[in-house]
């Protein structure tokens, strides 16, 4: 963000950004839980409808980097990539 000539905040929205945030984030979760010998979707399904970190090892800081995504974010972008819109 910053200001225009006449102090107008304006707002940089990079197209793509935050899917591809959440995107490397899910897959280092995935990966982190299948090392470990997890069932990867039945943990973070655990994890998106609790919201009880716990779901997540803390195997490659995977608890922490599934906690720093809102979940409603989470559930947003896993929709519209399941629905491809």
């Amino acid at each position: 963000m910053r200001n225009d000539d006449n102090g107008k905040t304006i707002v940089f929205n990079i197209p793509g950004s935050r899917e591809e945030t959440v995107k490397s984030t899910i897959t280092a979760v995935y990966n982190a839980l299948a090392e470990k010998g997890y069932n990867p979707i039945n943990q973070m399904v655990g994890y998106i409808l609790s919201e009880d970190p716990t779901y997540i090892t803390t195997h490659n800081n995977a608890r922490n980097l599934i906690r720093r995504i809102d979940r409603d974010d989470l559930l947003e972008i896993l929709l519209k990539n399941y629905l491809g819109v």
